[in-house]
């Protein structure tokens, strides 16, 4: 799912420059077509003329105008407005400012002059002062509609900000307040569609996504929010989102997102969408082609790892056994956090890192170039950015390939996509020998499990196995809802109707809204599953909580084809066995890597039949299962997937055979990069297609192209209020 939106660069605001005191604009039709050639020089004649030039982009004739007529009449406030608009447009706010708070001065009820200073203010970031501006327009006129809608637009960034801060409920309310003043300003009921599904309002964020559609036919992001579960109809409402807006980013993203749902890796769809995307996207950033990093393969090297989900969140409990355990003399860290609000993990981590000698850097709001700018200052020698396709990421900054290695891990079960991307790590389980799934980075397999899982301290004590009191089976699965495709329901349904008296327990945050719940329980009812059998639960907010929560569950039944990460792990834990299930593709294949090197191989099923049997046989002896509940913890604690030293040392190796490859000029995404120059330069169809290219040929990044070589000139209205993701996880 996607976020609170800037789209900065496709919504344009209504026009002000051309408008006065009395909400009206002049044009060339309303003034009258006057000869370039005709000579005028004074009264109303001049300052039509004037209008008339800057209507049509000749800012500096027509400020020359203005300036001519302020020489003769230094009381002129239209003169003095136009004048700010076109200086303005040079980029000389401050200049600019001065001639509308002259005019403001001269006529202090003047609507367009003050709508104007609350433009430079939004400008500079200044949104308190630029609604109080806006809100003198319309007291001064409230008939003038561009202070209206600046307003509108300036709330919602208040809004987004607030919200930001933590102050949610204050949010909603400035959303509410933009509303009021522009009942049709669309961006204003998406975020408030965001922030609801955020608090699990699905119902409410569905209206609120329906208004913006409504609102603004055309509006992608909206549309793509819409759907409470059907992975299906949402990669239909992407792919139609990208046909109106090819290069959006978040309907890109969550497009393949999402068909790592139910893709089984049959062909190379999943590949090709990947790669595509990331051409695309890769194309729209500068690129590093050389390094001052020093080409010794046996000194010390840089890690960076770049990530916003350094807090309590699925990936936290893979990356805090490299944070931990790394030899900081060989290899030493620095951490990229770009986490929205930190907690109590955050300051864990960030204190250990330091503690070890390592560097800690917040780099949430900062903009992905300038970040790219920050690992090249950093000398990192190699880049680990650790979430994919999912929210907050940073594959803007990877797309500027600001480190010679670079490496995609933990967060997201595919290809990045990007050609900038040298490596991503695995394993010989989840990604085979054999493997058919493509891939557009190179595979690195550590020697045992890809991931190293850190239990949390506060999951409790292990609990008998409930079948022993309750006289009869309960399945479970705690993954997202996202995961529970109509294959795997109908496969669970299968189980259950194989164990009699059994019950299934499901629990994800969707549960907590009614119509989700009745949804869920029809499809189980269609498949001849009571729902009377059924308990569902919604999300539980404290950790020690959701993991004692897994006392309600006897046997643990994975996803497929996108198998469960943390929730395996969490089960395994809390001594509860997990029956999981082969594919083709990674996604399928993560529960295979954890429960073989956990010792529990023998519960990791070839198909779908025995899935089911595997299931039916494990519920069949409650002593056997109780049995192995009590030892599970245990048998976890002492495999690869918790130890964490051990995990480091292969970790750490893989690192060093990257960077010797590196120093000996093998760099995969430099080859990668070229090849796609040539495909690129080979046949103008794909350069069509793709958009510019911004690939640069030196060892600095080529700044993005600007119209006639200059800086782009600025909006005359403010745009849209910043990005707020709503999350996806992949590894829960």
């Amino acid at each position: 799912m996607v976020g609170l939106e800037d789209d900065t660069e496709r919504e344009r605001s209504p026009v002000v420059e051309n408008g006065f005191s009395n909400g009206s604009r002049s044009s060339s039709s309303s003034a009258g077509v006057l000869s370039p050639s005709r000579k005028v020089t004074q009264g109303n004649d001049t300052l039509s003329y004037a209008n008339i030039l800057r209507a049509r982009n000749k800012f500096a004739d027509a400020l020359a105008l203005y300036e001519a007529m302020l020489e003769k009449d230094s009381k002129n406030v239209e003169a003095h407005i136009g004048k700010g608009i076109c200086l303005q447009t040079q980029n000389k706010g401050n200049l600019a400012f001065d001639c509308f708070s002259e005019a403001i001065r001269l006529d202090p009820h003047n609507a367009c002059a003050l709508t104007h200073c609350g433009i430079l203010h939004k400008e500079e970031g200044r949104l308190v002062e630029a609604a109080e501006s806006y809100q003198k327009a319309l007291m001064a006129d409230a008939s003038y509609k561009p202070a209206a809608e600046c307003l509108a637009i300036v709330l919602t960034d208040l809004g987004t900000s607030l919200k930001l801060a933590g102050n949610t409920q204050e949010g909603i309310q400035k959303y509410y307040e933009a509303l009021k003043i522009d009942p049709h300003y669309a961006p204003a009921y998406y975020n408030l569609g965001v922030v609801y599904s955020e608090m699990m309002q699905y119902d409410n964020a569905l209206s609120c996504y329906e208004k913006a559609a409504l609102e603004r036919p055309m509006y992608a992001e909206a549309y793509c929010n819409m759907d409470a579960g059907n992975i299906t109809m949402a990669i239909d409402a992407y792919e139609e989102c990208l046909k109106i807006d090819p290069d959006s980013r978040n309907a890109g993203q969550n497009r393949l997102l999402a068909m790592n749902y139910i893709n089984e890796g049959l062909d190379d769809k999943l590949f090709e969408a990947h790669r595509d995307w990331g051409w695309r996207f890769t194309r729209l950033h500068p690129q590093y082609t050389s390094w001052d990093n020093l080409k010794d393969p046996e000194r010390p090297i840089t890690i960076g790892y770049i990530s916003p989900d350094f807090f309590t969140h699925s990936v936290s409990y893979f990356i805090e056994a490299p944070l931990t355990h790394h030899d900081y003399t060989k290899y030493k860290v620095v951490v990229y956090s770009a986490v929205v609000k930190a907690d109590a993990k955050t300051y864990r981590f960030r204190d250990k890192v330091l503690k070890k000698g390592g560097v800690w850097k917040d780099i949430y709001g900062i903009d992905e170039k300038k970040i790219a700018s920050m690992v090249r200052e950093d000398k990192i020698d190699i880049l680990v950015e650790l979430t994919g396709h999912t929210a907050n990421n940073k594959l803007g900054t990877m797309a500027c390939r600001p480190a010679p290695v670079q490496v995609t891990w933990i967060g997201y079960p595919n290809t990045t996509g990007l050609p900038t991307v040298d490596y991503r790590i695995t394993d010989s389980l989840a990604d085979p020998p054999d493997t058919k799934q493509k891939q557009v980075e190179e595979l690195v397999r550590l020697p045992d499990c890809f991931l190293c899982y850190t239990p949390s301290p506060e999951a409790g004590p292990v609990c008998p196995t409930p079948a022993l009191s309750n006289g009869f089976v309960t399945f479970g699965s705690f993954n997202n809802l996202a995961k529970i495709t109509p294959k795997v329901l109908q496969v669970w349904a299968r189980i259950l109707c194989a164990v009699p008296n059994s019950r299934l327990v499901v629990k994800c945050k969707p549960f907590c809204c009614d119509s989700i719940r009745q949804r869920f329980l029809t499809t189980l009812e269609q498949l001849g599953l009571e729902s009377k059998r059924v308990d569902l639960l919604p999300l539980i907010l404290f950790n020690h909580d959701h993991m004692q929560a897994y006392s309600l569950m006897d046997i643990s039944l994975d996803t497929f084809p996108y198998a469960g990460t943390t929730t395996t792990c969490e089960s395994l834990y809390m001594g509860v066995p997990c029956v999981t299930m082969a594919g083709s593709v990674h996604a399928h294949n993560v529960g295979v890597s954890l429960l073989t090197k956990v010792g529990l191989g023998h519960l990791v099923a070839k198909n779908e039949d025995e899935y089911v049997q595997l299931s039916v046989d494990l519920a069949s002896d409650v002593t056997a299962l109780s049995k192995l509940r009590m030892s599970l913890r245990d048998l976890m604690a002492g495999s690869p997937v918790c130890n964490g030293p051990s995990f480091a040392v292969g970790l750490e190796s893989a690192y060093r055979n990257m960077w010797k490859k590196y120093c000996k000029g093998e760099v995969p995404s430099l080859r990668r990069m070229e090849m796609l120059q040539k495909e690129v330069h080979d046949d103008p169809l794909i350069s069509k297609d793709l958009g510019p290219s911004r690939v640069s040929v030196t060892g600095e990044a080529t700044p993005s192209l600007k119209a006639n070589g200059s800086a782009p000139v600025p909006s005359s209205l403010p745009t849209q209020s910043p990005q707020l993701s709503k999350r996806m996880d992949s590894t829960s």
